[in-house]
C-alpha cells in the first residue's frame, strides 16, 4: 500500500514537471545550481603571505606619512596675521600702535566707550563677579537675565524675549529649534553664515531663492503647494518656513518686508527675521525692519538679532509670541548647553536699551551719516558701492573682477593697508570659502557710526578714491 502511494506520488511530480512553464523550470535549475555551488565552494579564499622581516618593516613605516589632519595654510594667510588694537575700539582706533578713525567696528550707535554704560557694567561685575559657570537652567539665570528679557520684549513691543550668551548662536540655535528634517526652509541666496548653520543643523529641506527676488521665491512656493496637492496627508505635517535677514549682512541691502508678508499668508509659511544689522539703525526708535516699513510685528512669527552692534555688548535675542519663545528654553541648543551671559554684559545691555530710548533722534543722525558717505563714495573709478544708502555698514567692490579671486583679495587688502596707513581703519568681509553655501564676491566692508564727523566722513570717501586710483589704475 505504501510502495503504491510512493509510486503516485512520483507520477503526480513527473506529471506536474511536464506541465510547468518553461521558464519556471529553467529557474529552478539555476537556483538549484546556485545552492550546490554555495554549498561546495569555499568560503573565503586563503590569500598568500609573506612575512616581512623588521628590517622591511621599518622601512616601510619610514615610507609611510599620513594625510595631514588640516589642508596647509599659507604663512600670510590674513587669519595667521592680526591686526593688533590697543584700546577701546569706538570712535578712534589703535591698530598696530596707529590711531585711526574707525570704520571697521559695528559700534552703530558709539555706546561701546560710553560712560553710562561702562558704569553700568562696573557695577553689576562688583555685585555678581565676572562669569555665570553655568547655563539658564543650571543657575544660571541671574536676576539682571530676566531684566534684560523683559526690557528687550518692551521695546520691541513683543510677549517675551529671550537672550543668548553668544549672537552667532543665537539664529543659528533658534532654526534647528522650529524646523526639523521633512520640514521645508525658504531661504534668501545671500543670507548670512549663522543662518546656514542654523539651517544645517536642522536637516530640513532647503530651497534657495535669488538675493530680494519676490517673484523666484513665489515660484518656489507654487511649486511646493502643487507638489503637496499631490500627497494631503504629508502635507498637513509639513511646516514651511521663510528665513530672511532684515539688513543683509553680505550685501548691505534691506528685504522686501511688505511683499515677504504677503506670500506668508498667501502660502501658509511662516516667517524667522534675522535682524543683527536692522536692530537699533532702522525705524523712528530703532526697532527694525519692521518699523521701518510700518509692519504690524504680530506678522512675524520670530525676531532675532545680536547684540553686539547697536547695543555693544555680547550675546544675542529672540522675540515673539510668549509659546513660541517658551519652546527656545526647551530646544535651543545655545540656550540651554552654553554658560548664560555674564550679568555684567547684560547690565551693560540694559543701559544701552535705556540711552536708545531716551535718545530718539540718534537714528535719525546714524542715517543722515550713512546717507553722506554713502554718497561721497560714488564715482570711483574701479570700484562699486554695494548697498543700501542708510545702511550702516556696506561693501565696496571691484567693478570688474580680474578672473581671480585670490587676485581680486589681495588688490582690495592693498586698498585697506594704504588707507590705514593714512589714518582710516578699514576691512576686507570675512568669508569661509569653503563652507559658504553661496559664496559672496570679495569686498570691502565699510562702518558708519555716529561718532564720526562730517569732515572724517568725507576725508574717508576722499582718502578711499585716491587709494583705490593708484591701486586699481
Amino acid at each position: 500500500m505504501a510502495t503504491a502511494t510512493e509510486q503516485w506520488v512520483l507520477v503526480e511530480m513527473v506529471q506536474a514537471l511536464y506541465e510547468a512553464p518553461a521558464y519556471h523550470l529553467i529557474l529552478e535549475g539555476i537556483l538549484i545550481l546556485w545552492i550546490i555551488r554555495l554549498l561546495f565552494s569555499k568560503t573565503y579564499k586563503l590569500q598568500e603571505r609573506s612575512d616581512l622581516t623588521v628590517k622591511e618593516k621599518e622601512e616601510l613605516i619610514e615610507e609611510w606619512h599620513p594625510e595631514p589632519l588640516v589642508p596647509p595654510v599659507p604663512k600670510d594667510h590674513p587669519a595667521l596675521n592680526y591686526n593688533i588694537v590697543s584700546g577701546p575700539p569706538s570712535h578712534k582706533i589703535v591698530v598696530n600702535g596707529k590711531e585711526c578713525v574707525n570704520f571697521a567696528s559695528f559700534n552703530f550707535l558709539g555706546l561701546l566707550d560710553n560712560p553710562r554704560v561702562k558704569a553700568a557694567a562696573l557695577a553689576s561685575l562688583k555685585k555678581y563677579g565676572v562669569g555665570t559657570c553655568g547655563p539658564r537652567g543650571f543657575y544660571g539665570t541671574f536676576d539682571v537675565h530676566l531684566d534684560l528679557e523683559d526690557r528687550l520684549a518692551k521695546f520691541m513691543k513683543t510677549e517675551e524675549a529671550i537672550i543668548y550668551s553668544y549672537g552667532f548662536a543665537t539664529i543659528a540655535s533658534a532654526i534647528p529649534a522650529y524646523s526639523k528634517r521633512g520640514d521645508i526652509v525658504f531661504v534668501d541666496r545671500a543670507a548670512c553664515f549663522a543662518i546656514q548653520k542654523g539651517l544645517q543643523a536642522s536637516r530640513s529641506d532647503i530651497k534657495l531663492f535669488k538675493h530680494n527676488d519676490m517673484a523666484d521665491l513665489e515660484r518656489l512656493l507654487k511649486e511646493q503647494e502643487i507638489e503637496d496637492q499631490k500627497n494631503p496627508r504629508k502635507a498637513r505635517v509639513i511646516r514651511r518656513f521663510i528665513v530672511v535677514e532684515g539688513l543683509y549682512m553680505n550685501t548691505g541691502t534691506i528685504c522686501p518686508l511688505p511683499e515677504l508678508v504677503k506670500l506668508k499668508y498667501k502660502y501658509k509659511a511662516r516667517i524667522f527675521l534675522e535682524e543683527s544689522l536692522s536692530f537699533g539703525v532702522l525705524g523712528e526708535h530703532g526697532r527694525g525692519v519692521t518699523e521701518h516699513y510700518g509692519i504690524n510685528i504680530d506678522d512675524i512669527d520670530l525676531i532675532s538679532a545680536n547684540m553686539e552692534n547697536a547695543l555693544a555688548s555680547i550675546g544675542g535675542f529672540c522675540c515673539g509670541r510668549s509659546f513660541v519663545i517658551d519652546h527656545q528654553r526647551l530646544s535651543g541648543q545655545g540656550y540651554c548647553f552654553s554658560a548664560s551671559l555674564p550679568p555684567l554684559l547684560a547690565a551693560a545691555a540694559i543701559e544701552a536699551l535705556n540711552i536708545m530710548e531716551e535718545n530718539p533722534g540718534i537714528f535719525a543722525v546714524l542715517k543722515e551719516k550713512c546717507r553722506q558717505i554713502h554718497k561721497a563714495l560714488q564715482g570711483i573709478s574701479g570700484l562699486k558701492v554695494v548697498g543700501e544708502s542708510f545702511s550702516p555698514a556696506f561693501h565696496l567692490q571691484l567693478e570688474e573682477s580680474t578672473g581671480s579671486r585670490e587676485q581680486d583679495v589681495r588688490l582690495l587688502q592693498e586698498i585697506v593697508d594704504q588707507c590705514m596707513n593714512k589714518n582710516i581703519a578699514l576691512t576686507q568681509a570675512r568669508y569661509l570659502e569653503k563652507e559658504e553655501k553661496c559664496l559672496p564676491p570679495p569686498s570691502i566692508r565699510v562702518v558708519v557710526t555716529v561718532e564720526q564727523t562730517e569732515e572724517e566722513l568725507e576725508r574717508a570717501a576722499s582718502t578711499i578714491k585716491e587709494v583705490a586710483q593708484v591701486v586699481l589704475l
